[in-house]
């Protein structure tokens, strides 16, 4: 069943965005909902499989993907060390770091200036955030990346409030999907 809002799913989801159910956003959730219907689903999916993207179903959120060749899997990879190394950097943040999880800039500002691991990995962060700005800059730039990948979003501009998105699940999801065997576990410097 292909829907009026196919063509508003399509560009949402080509940007490499997602398609969240607790957004803030009231029109992403209206289309969270229609994309939700198992036989809706089923039919866009086969519509955007036909031009070589794949509708994907997360755990409360949905996305596209697509085959990748080679070469675009060695960039795939350095984005996901990446994203390992932020995710790290917030759940030393703050272990309940998750979905529906909400906090500011200033937050996290404060606590680089109590725990040392944090600005351990904070530290280690500069490749992402840079390292020729401040503190707050740099925090800003980290959560800039999360809100551009649409992991989180801005909730309350008043108070620099966000909110952790359910797309946040994609990220545990490939971290999870990591195995390494007991005898190699052994072998990895700590």
């Amino acid at each position: 069943m292909i829907t009026k809002y196919t063509s508003e799913i399509f560009d949402v989801l080509r940007r490499g965005q997602f398609i969240c159910s607790n957004s803030p956003n009231e029109h992403i959730q209206t289309l969270y909902r229609v994309l939700e219907y198992d036989k809706t689903f089923e039919d866009l999916y086969a519509y955007f499989y036909q031009i070589n993207y794949i509708l994907e179903h997360g755990n409360e959120y949905f996305y596209f993907s697509r085959d990748e060749k080679n070469v675009d899997l060695d960039r795939k990879l350095r984005k996901a060390f990446e994203w390992i190394d932020v995710l790290d950097f917030f759940k030393t943040f703050d272990s309940s770091f998750d979905v529906g999880y909400r906090f500011s800039p200033s937050d996290i500002i404060n606590q680089l200036k109590n725990n040392a691991d944090l600005t351990s990995k904070f530290d280690y962060l500069k490749k992402v955030s840079g390292d020729k700005t401040s503190h707050s800059d740099r925090v800003k730039k980290i959560i800039g990346k999360l809100v551009d990948d649409n992991f989180i979003m801005l909730e309350d501009e008043i108070s620099e409030t966000y909110k952790v998105m359910t797309s946040f699940n994609y990220l545990k999801e490939i971290i999870t999907a990591i195995n390494i065997p007991e005898e190699v576990e052994n072998e990895i410097p700590e």
